[in-house]
């Protein structure tokens, strides 16, 4: 903590970014810190946000138009601190800010980050990083808009506190933030709940499509370009369907397969019980959470499902 303090208060410039495709979690987490740093630095201080573009239900407050979108390379700053990303390069676009900054800050939860910046701040037991800020910042000076942007990442992190990351203390903080006297119920229903119809016709298409492997206890559904293009929709309208997945009965891993590119795909797994996802994740270059993780295939659709399948069969015989 002294250290991060060290850093920020002789910066004049700051940079916030967190990780491409931006979750509840970064975008609270980024939004909060935002809002700290604006409330307790001098006015003088230049903060800017970089993400790539949210989805309109985290837009609950007027200063997500400041967010920026470009890189324009023009500023070079004091101070730039990555939030919820566990690499380099999953900065995506803000990365050159990052590079060229003179001082560099990594504030995570992720076990698999692999602490990249000049001062690491990685608290892998937290249930997510707006848990992490919660801890930096001191309690008496967090607003209601800090409030509502660290409940709302805790809340996609933990599936509303429903995830095994939840802990006693993260249930403790969440009591704390609602003292502040934010519209919980509303960020929860509003950002975690509430589907569009578009968003409801891909879940059922997913559902529909799904199919059980290695004796039920997997189910998997993949996602085309054409059927995002058909609906009109884009990734982020996705957000939720793995989780739908999961709790299918009998089931103890759950996986979401979305084509990005021609034989590209993005992986999302969740687990039930004691399989470890990120270690499936990791043998393919990603990472995440033991019960949340993630991945980059490439080749067929065939091939990724089934070098998937190998991974998490392996996982259930191991464990018997």
């Amino acid at each position: 903590m002294e250290k991060i303090l060290y850093e920020i208060k002789d910066a004049k410039s700051i940079g916030i970014s967190g990780h491409i495709r931006p979750d509840g979690d970064c975008i609270g987490s980024c939004m909060a810190l935002y809002f700290y740093l604006k409330q307790n630095l001098s006015k003088d201080v230049v903060i800017d946000i970089y993400l790539e573009p949210i989805p309109k239900e985290y837009k609950l407050w007027e200063e997500t138009t400041l967010i920026k979108q470009e890189n324009d390379q023009k500023i070079v700053y004091d101070l730039f601190i990555s939030l919820d990303n566990g690499s380099l390069e999953r900065l995506g676009f803000s990365k050159v800010f990052f590079e060229t900054a003179k001082r560099t800050m990594d504030i995570d939860h992720h076990i698999s980050n692999n602490r990249f910046a000049d001062v690491n701040h990685i608290i892998d037991t937290s249930s997510s990083t707006c848990e992490v800020l919660f801890d930096l910042f001191e309690e008496d000076k967090i607003d209601k808009k800090t409030a509502e942007a660290l409940y709302l990442g805790i809340v996609h992190d933990t599936g509303v506190f429903k995830h095994s990351n939840t802990s006693s203390k993260t249930m403790k903080i969440a009591g704390k933030l609602i003292e502040k006297e934010i519209p919980f119920s509303k960020i929860i229903d509003e950002t975690f709940f509430q589907k569009t119809y578009v968003q409801n016709q891909i879940l059922g298409r997913c559902l529909l499509e799904s199919y059980l492997v290695l004796e039920g206890k997997c189910i998997i559904s993949a996602v085309s370009q054409k059927t995002l293009e058909f609906y009109h929709a884009v990734p982020s309208d996705l957000d939720g369907i793995i989780d739908q997945l999961r709790v299918t009965d009998g089931v103890e891993v759950a996986v979401l397969i979305h084509e990005t590119g021609f034989h590209q795909y993005k992986v999302s797994m969740r687990a039930n019980g004691d399989i470890d996802v990120r270690k499936i994740a990791e043998n393919f270059g990603g990472g995440g959470h033991i019960k949340a993780a993630g991945c980059t295939l490439k080749g067929t659709l065939h091939d990724a499902i089934n070098n998937l399948i190998f991974y998490i069969d392996h996982q259930l015989s191991y464990r018997r």
